[in-house]
């Protein structure tokens, strides 16, 4: 094996996790593991002048060498010194010696150190899926019930993918409940089992959404209790919130200007399906401008608070209830 680098890039930190614990144990040697993998965090000083010394340090006893770099900022910005010792090291890595660099910022393509990077590493993008793309979060529900031995019934896959969603954790921890349920059995698992075993989480934040836009507090208050639960992070269910009404708004604003293209409403909201378009037009035919841009204000409010130390519980109900009031209000 030669010497090489490589760049891993995304959102989905737990795919790319993943992704790291397989390159580390298809390299280094667990006896070596102390004298031959290093991971460098950000907050080191010099982590990047670190790891490079480190990877041109050639492995001790069997096995390779990985140094990983964690959380890198050198595909966003990258000084002319730093990018001299990048040109000096990357293209000359010792063989059996990996350098990983990691990221969840996606590399800018202007920078230098980015196309050396280009050049020399193998890139791999981890990108949360989103949750409107049903076809692919089937297709990675399918991909990795193979890998774990997980035979699925389609309506069971189908099953399974609309209650995880995007969550990769959630997908790893429901196959591996799976897997051990049907271990003594070769018959594909059939939907209603799957609807016993798994916990629903994502897909409850998406109808958590919509009960706020039908202003059902007491709806949106069940929903919220369910996803506390379930132990569903508070600022995710508030990030899913705030993509879900930006993506409202910004059909409604473009149908109230006129537009009628599907196509151009898709491109400008960043939708990457424009038949979604259509069943958003209808959530948000009743609704004003108003109500949702009052709604974004309030997200990110609640947002801010969740950051700043507020309690997660009390502050997500209030506001909960408040979104709700929004949409009772008169149209406007």
């Amino acid at each position: 094996m030669r010497g090489s680098s490589q760049l891993y890039w995304g959102k989905d930190d737990f795919a790319m996790a993943q992704a790291v614990d397989k390159l580390r144990r298809s390299l280094v040697d667990p006896n070596w593991a102390s004298f031959n993998y290093d991971k460098i965090s950000p907050d080191q000083p010099d982590a990047v002048i670190q790891a490079l010394n480190q990877v041109m340090t050639p492995p001790f006893g069997i096995g390779g060498r990985l140094v990983w770099l964690v959380d890198t900022t050198v595909c966003q910005q990258c000084s002319e010194n730093l990018l001299a010792e990048l040109e000096r090291t990357i293209p000359v890595i010792p063989k059996h010696s990996v350098l990983l660099l990691t990221t969840p910022h996606r590399p800018d393509p202007r920078l230098k150190s980015t196309k050396l990077l280009q050049q020399y590493a193998q890139i791999q993008e981890f990108a949360l899926i989103p949750p409107w793309k049903t076809q692919q979060l089937l297709n990675r529900v399918k991909s990795y019930s193979v890998e774990f031995g997980v035979k699925l019934t389609n309506s069971a896959a189908e099953l399974l993918a609309e209650s995880v969603s995007n969550d990769t954790r959630q997908l790893f921890n429901e196959l591996e409940k799976l897997r051990l349920y049907a271990l003594y059995d070769s018959q594909p698992l059939s939907e209603s089992t799957v609807a016993t075993l798994v916990v629903a989480n994502t897909q409850n934040t998406l109808q958590l959404a919509e009960a706020i836009r039908q202003g059902d507090g007491a709806k949106a208050l069940e929903l919220l209790a369910a996803l506390i639960n379930h132990n569903e992070p508070p600022l995710k269910i508030v990030a899913t919130l705030i993509t879900q009404f930006r993506t409202w708004l910004w059909v409604k604003l473009l149908v109230s200007e006129g537009e009628t293209d599907l196509n151009a409403i898709a491109n400008t909201a960043n939708i990457n399906n424009p038949k979604r378009v259509y069943f958003l037009k209808q959530d948000v035919e009743f609704l004003s401008p108003k109500q949702l841009i009052s709604t974004l204000r309030v997200l990110l409010e609640l947002d801010l608070n969740l950051k700043t130390g507020a309690d997660p519980l009390s502050t997500l109900q209030t506001k909960v209830i408040q979104l709700c009031e929004i949409f009772n209000s008169s149209r406007v």
